[in-house]
């Protein structure tokens, strides 16, 4: 996995790079990610980015050229790139593109706006996807980023010890995850699930597709319209809705 990451902060982008997972993956050579300061392809002795909107109004809007420049360099390099903008006004991100993106044969580049967003000729002229982590606005483009890079790097293979870590995750087959438990067995009163402790490898699989449904069921219902169920899937929701149905009305009697 290639990428570049295009920013007027670059120290933000490379701290996080350099830790954890991220930092073991770039250290092995399973991806590589670069980062450039956008500043460092202005022209103007004041290295600014940044000027006042045309027509007036609030805040400051990002110039063009200087991401233009900063893309033809890498388009120089004789590598096909695939442009992404974080964008609140953009499509979803969801695991299926994080997915997509860990298998990219292209160099993946980043571009991250600040302040008021970038001079629009930037996506008339790049056409750059434009992705969204989320319904809400930060300060720039970096966190969502990362926030893409991260879930797309740890899907590339080899990135996690375990393999099928991944393949474990919410929403690969539109469900939420099981729950997890480790030692002690005991905590404050609260024990781990005695089917979790038998070494009954089938039993311990129903148990945690039963409560990856279960999650949700009760958390996210909506992702269960996407799911492609299986005669199992199909009995083990059953069984669920008719606990989560019984466990309702003991509660309700209970107030009364």
């Amino acid at each position: 996995m290639q990428c570049d990451v295009l920013t007027l902060f670059p120290e933000l982008i490379s701290g996080v790079l350099s830790q954890s997972i991220l930092g073991r993956a770039h250290e092995k050579g399973l991806v590589h990610i670069r980062v450039h300061d956008l500043r460092g392809f202005i022209d103007d002795v004041h290295r600014m980015a940044d000027d006042a909107p045309y027509g007036g109004g609030a805040g400051m809007v990002m110039k063009a050229e200087p991401v233009f420049r900063a893309v033809e360099c890498l388009q120089a390099e004789g590598t096909e790139l695939r442009v992404i903008l974080p964008s609140p006004q953009g499509i979803p991100f969801t695991q299926r593109i994080a997915q997509d993106l860990s298998a990219e044969g292209r160099r993946i580049v980043w571009v991250c706006g600040h302040y008021e967003g970038f001079d629009e000729r930037v996506f008339q002229h790049l056409h750059p996807e434009e992705i969204s982590i989320g319904d809400y606005v930060l300060t720039g483009g970096e966190l969502p980023a990362l926030v893409m890079i991260d879930a797309a790097v740890r899907l590339v293979p080899g990135v996690l010890g375990d393999p099928e870590s991944a393949q474990q995750d919410s929403f690969v087959e539109s469900l939420l995850d099981f729950p997890h438990f480790t030692r002690p067995a005991g905590v404050r009163g609260q024990v781990v699930p005695d089917v979790l402790r038998s070494g009954n490898h089938e039993a311990i699989r129903v148990w945690r597709r039963k409560e990856a449904l279960r999650n949700t069921y009760v958390k996210r219902p909506d992702l269960l319209e996407q799911h492609h169920f299986t005669p199992e899937d199909t009995n083990l929701l059953a069984e669920v809705i008719q606990e989560q149905d019984k466990e309702k009305f003991v509660g309700s009697e209970k107030e009364r």
